[in-house]
C-alpha cells in the first residue's frame, strides 16, 4: 500500500513541481543548489526540533524540504539533461537526511528515558544505510537490487505517520512505528541479498 501510495504520490507531485522548477532554471537556480537546500532543511528539522521532542514542527519541515528531492529531478527533465555528480549527490545527501532523521530521534528519545525506542531508531538508522548501500553495491557489480518491503520512501512514510500519531492520538505509536520499520528494513537487507544471490547463480551457470 506504501508504494502505491508514494508512486501516485510522486506523480501528482511531479505535475505541481515542474513548473516551479522550469521558473527557477530560468532564475539560474540548478537542480544540485535544491538538493543541498533541501537537505540543509531536513538538517534543521530534526536537529532542531525533532531532537527536542518538537515532532509536529519536524515532520512539517521534513516533508516540506523532501519536496526538493521531487523538485531538483522536476528540474533535471525540464532543463533535458542529467549529470552523474548530480546523480550521485542526490544519493548522498539522501543518505545524510535519513541519518540525521533517526540519529535526531535517538538522541531525543535517549534523553526521555526511553531506551528501547532509541534502540529501535539507531537499528533503524544502521539498517537504513546497509538497504541503500546494498543496492549501491550490487549496481556497482552489474547487478540490480532495487527490491524490499522498506524502500526509502516507505520508510520516511512510517516514521512520519508514527510521529503524526504520537502527536496527535497515542503517545507511544512512535515506538511502534520505528520497531516495525526496524524489522522491515532487516527483512529489506534480506530481500536485497537473496535478490543478487539469485542474479549471481544465473550468471554463473
Amino acid at each position: 500500500m506504501a508504494k502505491i501510495f508514494t508512486v501516485f504520490g510522486k506523480a501528482g507531485a511531479a505535475r505541481l513541481l515542474d513548473p516551479l522548477g522550469r521558473r527557477l532554471l530560468r532564475l539560474g537556480v540548478t537542480p544540485d543548489t535544491v538538493t543541498v537546500l533541501g537537505t540543509l532543511g531536513v538538517l534543521v528539522g530534526t536537529f532542531g526540533f525533532a531532537a527536542r521532542g518538537k515532532l509536529l514542527a519536524a515532520v512539517v519541515i521534513v516533508t516540506l524540504s523532501g519536496l526538493a528531492d521531487l523538485l531538483d529531478g522536476a528540474m533535471a527533465r525540464a532543463r533535458g539533461r542529467t549529470s552523474r555528480f548530480g546523480a550521485f549527490l542526490d544519493s548522498t545527501m539522501d543518505r545524510v537526511a535519513d541519518g540525521a532523521v533517526f540519529a535526531s530521534l535517538a538522541f531525543w528519545l535517549g534523553r526521555t528515558d526511553r531506551p528501547a525506542a532509541a534502540a529501535a531508531a539507531l537499528l533503524c538508522l544502521v539498517a537504513g544505510q546497509i538497504v541503500s548501500y546494498a543496492k549501491a553495491r550490487a549496481e556497482g557489480l552489474g547487478m540490480s537490487a532495487n527490491v524490499g518491503i522498506a524502500e526509502r520512501p516507505e520508510r520516511l512514510i512510517i516514521i512520519g505517520v508514527g510521529a503524526l500519531l504520537a502527536v496527535f492520538t497515542t503517545p507511544y505509536a512512535l515506538d511502534v512505528a520505528l520497531w516495525l520499520l526496524a524489522v522491515l528494513s532487516v527483512v529489506t537487507i534480506g530481500q536485497r541479498m537473496v535478490h543478487v544471490y539469485r542474479q549471481d547463480g544465473r550468471t554463473s551457470e
